[in-house]
């Protein structure tokens, strides 16, 4: 079940988006308060999507020290490098930039995974070195907030009570599923219970979608223009992600499995974790959260067709090159 439910998750999502927006549309009444539903959704994806990343073996994931200085030099200099250059020459709005800001400054911790194995990546490495790009990105984000979108906005951020959503919904969850996993490998309960909620992050990431669009319908209708403009952004993104990952697999000599493994960690963002942060900014900046749940839409289309093109034609076996 879990496996069909990963494989399908992009038209799962799609369903929800279309009958939360057609619920807001007709019942706007009804959904005006699914908000408050949110946070706690939140927080249990959130917990559900830690415990699967192996927070215990971060000692394994600095081994390989060539993969993973391809890996941080991608997610956090060559990437936020170009970001920032791009969101200069852009005409779009604060609160839009504020969201392609948010949604592709930092890599993605969980469903990464699952499309590097799909794509014969090596899964071995996405698995360990995982945990230490979730560490490094919660260092570092504050850091690119404050460059690239300025000492104001982050007042603004702070002043809405993202220090006390990112402690309530990032490190309370993450200190959790590190508790789980301690526990995992000395109890068989406790493995059980980490194995059950492996299948709880792709159908309550379907809520989520839901009620995000039920509850932002108005928002999603003022922003036909924008989201054209950031489909364009997210898909240049994808390509440049896919060849950023084939140029440092080549400068760094990785192994093929590796190289493909760079791709995938540089093609998807941490979307649901940045969720969090965007729905504690004002109300004049809430169209980020809907560039956020457009961009992991856009995203999970794009890994399909990554799973054809790169180890098909970007980066295939030996044999084939």
């Amino acid at each position: 079940m879990r496996d069909w439910m990963e494989r399908q998750q992009s038209w799962i999502y799609l369903l929800c988006i279309l009958a939360g927006l057609f619920l807001g549309l007709s019942q706007p009444n009804m959904t005006s308060g699914f908000e408050v539903f949110l946070w706690p959704l939140l927080g249990s994806l959130l917990y559900a999507t830690f415990t699967q990343i192996p927070l215990t073996r971060i000692r394994q994931g600095i081994k390989d020290w060539r993969f993973l200085l391809a890996l941080l030099i991608g997610n956090f200099v060559v990437i936020p490098l170009m970001l920032g250059g791009l969101m200069t020459t852009l005409p779009v709005s604060p609160a839009v930039q504020a969201g392609v800001l948010l949604v592709l400054l930092v890599p993605c911790t969980d469903w990464f995974i699952s499309f590097t194995l799909l794509g014969k990546g090596d899964a071995g490495r996405a698995i360990a070195a995982t945990p230490v790009l979730l560490l490094v990105q919660l260092l570092a984000l504050p850091v690119y907030l404050w460059l690239f979108l300025g000492t104001n906005w982050l007042q603004a951020a702070i002043s809405s009570h993202l220090l006390i959503a990112f402690a309530g919904l990032i490190l309370t969850p993450l200190a959790l599923a590190w508790v789980t996993e301690q526990l995992a490998e000395r109890s068989r309960n406790a493995k059980r219970w980490v194995h059950g909620l492996g299948m709880l992050p792709v159908p309550v990431l379907a809520l989520v979608v839901f009620l995000i669009a039920a509850s932002q319908v108005t928002t999603v209708a003022g922003l036909g223009g924008a989201l054209m403009q950031v489909l364009l952004i997210f898909v240049a993104y994808l390509i440049f992600a896919a060849l950023l990952g084939k140029t440092l697999g080549r400068l760094f000599r990785l192994s093929t499995p590796a190289a493909r493994t760079l791709t995938f960690s540089f093609g998807t963002r941490n979307s649901f974790v940045m969720l969090p942060i965007a729905l504690t900014l004002p109300e004049a900046w809430q169209a980020a959260v809907v560039v956020i749940v457009f961009q992991s839409l856009i995203e999970l289309f794009g890994m399909v067709a990554y799973l054809r093109w790169v180890p098909g034609n970007l980066i295939p076996d030996a044999s084939h090159s």
